[in-house]
């Protein structure tokens, strides 16, 4: 391609997105520019405080099962509060409780504040999500929740190079360092961000002591069966994932391979992301997500199930390839589907329903890929991951078969704005609600 072309592609790429959203956009880069905590907090355990491998793994599962928590309840203060107060208050709480995680010597408080820094870190994750369907149109959207993964990966792509040196220098600049970043993506959120949460998505009063039957709570997001079959298939798909940094690195030391040579490998990953996130994502954003979620649960298993014949560096990396590209073809797409089943005034607790099934697998893969490795080898982790690969696609091609095309994303429907109600109007020429024709929708 010309270097003409490659312009207008570009230009193609980003026009006609709302200004809000580039704000958004550049918080969530400015917050994975800061990342030093997830990336480096086994080696800080280990060989800065002296503590067993174990003990690094005990707080790296209280840090999950904190995020786990912190889904749902950032879903819900994201539908009451709003989207612009809940991604303040998770900030705040990062920067603060990452730097004192800093300062922290004995193993208890070690292990209870790096709870803490794992509900923070999830809190904001439901309404950031909310906020950009809130504010994107719907034909836009894939390309938006793409736009946001590419940053989210070229973010954590440049931390994780530069926190490496930090870490050789300092760790505890690498902590305060984190704090410093968040808090600037704070001070991003609250000048230039926002809120955008629909005037129709405010707390319904009850009428008469009963609950108005048209608000959203989570036992409305647990009864929506076609949602939450949703999100039991994105838990299978996040678990295949989750053996890229959970499996692969035991797998390739049991080959003989260093550290390194998994560094290598899972680099990777990161490149192509930040490589093809956009020129992929232009090629997908109109075509069906139904075959683009199949094809992409088959690729992420069986680029997992080739694993199983890799014995050097190259043809490690090589696998990485193929269920790389399936993760930058499933994450927009699934994140837009999620968003399609989810009614406006309850995005929020939808949103935390789907993050919760990430942080879920993030807990389940390290225990199912120790469990499978030590009782029936490595050869038998990637035979299952081909397994649930499959069975994910199979599941999206029962969940969607009768999904109406335009209820998927792409489609022209109305855009939901946080537009005041017209005044006056008159109850013969009033207009249906956009927000409950989609909520009947979902």
């Amino acid at each position: 391609m010309s270097v003409a072309g490659l312009r207008t592609a570009a230009r193609e790429t980003v026009s006609g997105l709302p200004r809000a959203f580039w704000w958004l956009w550049l918080s969530t880069l400015v917050n994975r520019l800061g990342g030093f905590v997830a990336t480096f907090m086994a080696l800080y355990l280990t060989l800065d405080r002296g503590y067993s491998a174990s003990y690094a793994g005990l707080v790296a599962a209280l840090h999950g099962l904190g995020g786990v928590i912190s889904s749902l309840g950032a879903g819900v203060m994201t539908d009451r509060l709003g989207r612009r107060p809940t991604m303040l208050i998770a900030q705040l709480s990062m920067a603060v409780s990452v730097a004192v995680l800093g300062f922290m010597e004995h193993p208890v408080a070690i292990a209870a504040v790096a709870f803490l820094v794992g509900m923070a870190s999830n809190a904001s994750r439901p309404a950031v999500q909310a906020m950009m369907a809130d504010i994107v149109p719907p034909k836009d959207r894939v390309r938006a929740f793409s736009l946001n993964y590419w940053a989210i990966n070229l973010g954590f792509a440049v931390s994780s190079a530069g926190a490496g040196f930090i870490a050789e220098y300092s760790y505890l600049a690498g902590f305060l360092g984190e704090a410093l970043m968040v808090l600037a993506c704070a001070v991003v959120v609250f000048l230039k961000v926002p809120e955008s949460r629909p005037a129709q998505a405010a707390p319904v009063k009850a009428v008469g002591g009963k609950r108005a039957e048209d608000e959203v709570r989570l036992v409305t997001v647990l009864r929506d069966g076609r949602f939450m079959g949703v999100v039991g298939l994105s838990f299978l798909v996040a678990l295949i994932f989750q053996q890229g940094y959970v499996g692969l690195p035991v797998a390739m030391g049991a080959d003989g391979l260093s550290s390194s040579d998994f560094g290598t490998a899972i680099a990777v990953n990161g490149v192509l992301i930040v490589a093809l996130q956009i020129p992929v994502t232009r090629f997908i954003q109109h075509r069906d997500p139904r075959r683009l979620l199949i094809i992409s649960s088959l690729l992420a298993g069986y680029g997992f199930g080739l694993t199983a014949f890799a014995g050097s560096v190259a043809v490690y990396a090589l696998t990485v390839c193929v269920w790389t590209l399936a993760e930058i073809v499933n994450a927009p797409t699934q994140t837009g589907l999620v968003v399609q089943l989810s009614p406006a005034r309850g995005r929020g607790r939808y949103q935390g329903m789907y993050t919760m099934s990430w942080s879920v697998a993030a807990l389940v893969a390290p225990l199912m890929s120790g469990f499978v490795i030590d009782h029936y080898g490595a050869v038998w982790l990637w035979g299952a991951c081909a397994v649930i690969g499959t069975v994910a696609g199979f599941g999206y091609w029962l969940l969607m078969r009768n999904l109406p095309r335009e209820e998927v994303p792409g489609s022209e429907e109305p855009v939901i704005e946080p537009a005041p109600v017209p005044v006056q109007a008159r109850p013969d020429q009033a207009e249906p609600d956009p927000a409950t024709a989609v909520e009947r929708a979902g």
